[in-house]
């Protein structure tokens, strides 16, 4: 294996031009073998280690997590280079970003007035869905999100964008409950026990939220129509 000099550049420069270097004939055989599928489970490790170090606020953590996730970021880009068919590098992916933050910030760069928050997270997935073309204001949201994410995702989507769709129904119980638990710590502790309580009667908490995702999922499709 032949030796090469260390990057020559600082910054992302550097880390672009060792990725070169590594995914050379005579680079990494590793890097060399790696490809978007295997490199999945690294990108969503990196990026669940990065919120544990935002969560932590150790500035040191997130400087270098957000380091390993820019990696990703890289990597992923590199590969899609060498793509015969539809290559594409960096700079490419960094100018779809801004193009589309661009379109998406008319009230910033178009001739929209000023916009609340509120708004503009509205405007935000109006826009996105006419882009994408979707039927449906479900589509885009990855079922393959942690349940709680996934649900988080979706209740979210649903109030920006029409309340008219269908809503998550609350039974008095959860009502009740609602006025009881105070701040982030109490609801934080109450899905802790719950989720015991699942485990306790053999119950998948996970699997339990999923199914219940999936006919959330199915409702609002039908109030659509």
């Amino acid at each position: 294996m032949a030796k090469h000099n260390p990057p020559s550049k600082n910054g992302v420069a550097g880390l672009i031009e060792l990725m070169s270097i590594l995914r050379s004939k005579d680079g990494c055989p590793w890097d060399n073998e790696q490809t978007h599928q295997s490199l999945i489970e690294y990108l969503l490790e990196e990026s669940f280690e990065f919120a544990e170090a935002v969560e932590s606020g150790d500035r040191q953590a997130i400087r270098e997590e957000l380091g390993d996730v820019l990696l990703q970021v890289v990597f992923h880009s590199r590969i899609a280079q060498e793509d015969k068919l539809d290559p594409f590098n960096i700079d490419d992916v960094a100018n779809v970003i801004t193009n589309k933050l661009v379109k998406r910030h008319p009230h910033i760069f178009g001739e929209s007035g000023e916009l609340s928050k509120e708004q503009v997270e509205a405007n935000w997935e109006q826009i996105k869905q006419k882009e994408k073309g979707r039927t449906s204001i479900t589509d885009g949201v990855p079922v393959a999100m942690p349940a709680l994410m996934h649900a988080d995702k979706l209740i979210t989507r649903v109030k920006s964008v029409d309340e008219n769709i269908a809503q998550v129904k609350k039974s008095a119980r959860v009502e009740n409950l609602a006025q009881e638990l105070r701040g982030e710590a109490e609801v934080g502790q109450f899905l802790l026990s719950f989720v015991a309580m699942c485990n306790e009667k053999g119950i998948d908490s996970e699997s339990a939220l999923r199914k219940a995702i999936s006919k959330y999922r199915e409702e609002i499709k039908k109030s659509e129509n």
